[in-house]
């Protein structure tokens, strides 16, 4: 499934340009798969329905399917000669010139060797996920440049396990999530229409609680695939739907949208019926 074209200029993040074009020359020079994710994917996905980017970010990710830390290491190597410098993060690069974060984070065979060799090194975890997530990528042309980037549903899991691993770093993740909910309805409009007509209320309805409840149908498919991940993501879910008053993620949705605890917790537990019915 993809879609022609977006342009960098729609996509309003600064650099963006320079910082994908470089990646894909030495993606493409190693012949390594790659994808943008995070909050980027989110605005070139919604983009599709003329929905524009809410906020601007310096932050660019990308997730990378190999095999080895040799073949991580050249990586790295290529980004050093391009002006990147990594930070403290094990895979995050700072470029100076375009003043951008880029994560480039390392998914498949690559995970067995994290999990033998650094587990104790500050490794993110949120590589969970990427695996069945990216197996269902969509293609997306930007200027003429083809990228890969997660489905809408498969955005809420790795934005639930982000903002779990570090909530104190990962500010944004609560909103990104809520605004996927928020355009889902019109987003997907036709298919919940046509397979999920039977969630529609008998009275008033509530746009919102429908786009998290499909949304949760449509994630499903991720978590039937790893239990690890199935357990994850119930275990994130049940924490802040069964204690609201003690989620920060939920006090963040209250607090963007000025609602009441009660109702933000809602919409999140609609998400997670979706996902367990």
């Amino acid at each position: 499934m993809s879609t022609s074209n977006q342009s960098y200029k729609e996509l309003a993040i600064p650099y963006f340009k320079e910082v994908f074009e470089i990646i894909d020359e030495i993606m493409q020079k190693h012949k390594i798969p790659y994808y943008l994710i995070g909050v980027s994917a989110i605005a070139l996905e919604l983009l599709k329905e003329n929905i524009k980017p809410s906020r601007g970010t310096k932050d660019i990710d990308f997730a990378i399917m190999i095999s080895s830390t040799k073949e991580y290491q050249k990586i790295i190597s290529d980004l050093e000669s391009k002006g990147f410098t990594k930070v403290q993060a094990p895979w995050t690069f700072y470029n100076k010139a375009f003043n951008a974060v880029v994560d480039v984070l390392p998914f498949g065979e690559i995970e067995e060797e994290f999990t033998m060799n650094f587990n104790k090194r500050n490794i993110d975890l949120h590589v969970l996920g990427l695996k069945e997530v990216l197996a269902d990528a969509r293609e997306i042309y930007i200027d003429e440049k083809l990228v890969q980037i997660p489905p809408l549903p498969g955005m809420v899991i790795l934005k639930l396990i982000a903002w779990s691993d570090r909530p104190e770093d990962r500010d944004q993740d609560p909103g990104d999530i809520l605004k996927i909910i928020e355009h889902y309805f019109d987003y997907n409009y036709d298919e919940i229409l046509e397979h999920h007509n039977d969630i529609f209320p008998a009275g008033e309805l509530d746009q919102l609680k429908i786009s998290a409840r499909v949304l949760g149908r449509n994630a499903r498919r991720y978590l039937q695939s790893s239990k690890t991940l199935e357990d994850r993501i119930l275990g994130i879910l049940e924490k802040h739907t069964s204690s609201p008053q003690n989620s920060d993620f939920l006090k963040k949705w209250a607090i963007l949208k000025d609602w009441d605890l009660a109702y933000a917790e809602e919409i999140l537990t609609e998400f997670k019926t979706g996902i367990t019915e």
